[in-house]
């Protein structure tokens, strides 16, 4: 495989179209090596238009849906981002390079050690990957700037919400299969949202967050 022309492909064939304009974002999805956080097993699947699977029944979302999650996030250098779902590592590194520091949650221990390294030999030095159950995010770190899910929620629970600086984002696919929606939630006053829905996708569930509310009839 040419690994420069899969990239470029990755670039223009699967990102570009799907409404990723911001050059920016472009420019660091063909300049972080996603090969290099893709388990050695699915090397082959680094830029293919599809979730690679990570183990642990987590997986790496498509670079399309990474980029334009980026896109939608607008981080800005001296901005302070939390990412729950670290899994590899690659969408942490992607804010690293836009914001000043990453907080970034992940359940599993394998994937923590994983993502580190992968975060390491990138020489990406402003992402701390922590051990912990990302479902009530990180209320003593807090408030975010960006606050971005790596994965799918039923809802976003008001608890993260409350962990947005006043004009902070928080980028979610949400919703139940067949569509999800992302969602991106902009905090307007104390107890003020804005919420856009500005495409569909779907993505694997993040754990242990609430399932929708339903109400029996």
């Amino acid at each position: 495989m040419n690994i420069e022309q899969a990239r470029f492909n990755m670039v223009e064939q699967q990102i570009r179209p799907w409404d990723v304009m911001d050059p920016e974002v472009l420019r660091l999805m063909a300049l972080v090596r996603r090969e290099d956080f893709v388990p050695l097993a699915h090397k082959a699947l680094a830029f293919v238009d599809m979730e690679v699977p990570l183990g642990f029944g987590a997986c790496m979302l498509a670079p399309r849906v990474q980029a334009r999650m980026l896109q939608d996030a607008a981080v800005q250098k001296h901005e302070n981002v939390l990412e729950i779902g670290t899994g590899s590592g690659f969408m942490a590194a992607l804010l690293a390079h836009r914001a000043q520091r990453v907080v970034t949650l992940e359940i599993n221990e394998e994937l923590v050690r994983f993502a580190r390294a992968n975060l390491q030999s990138a020489g990406i030095h402003n992402v701390q990957v922590r051990l912990q159950d990302g479902a009530k995010g990180l209320p003593e770190q807090g408030p975010f700037d960006v606050i971005v899910l790596s994965g799918s929620v039923a809802e976003v629970p008001a608890g993260l919400l409350a962990q947005l600086k006043l004009g902070g984002r928080l980028v979610a696919i949400v919703g139940e299969e067949p569509v999800m929606q992302a969602h991106v939630i902009t905090r307007t006053g104390e107890n003020q949202f804005e919420t856009r829905q500005p495409w569909d996708t779907v993505a694997p569930r993040l754990l242990n967050f609430p399932q929708a509310s339903r109400f029996a009839f």
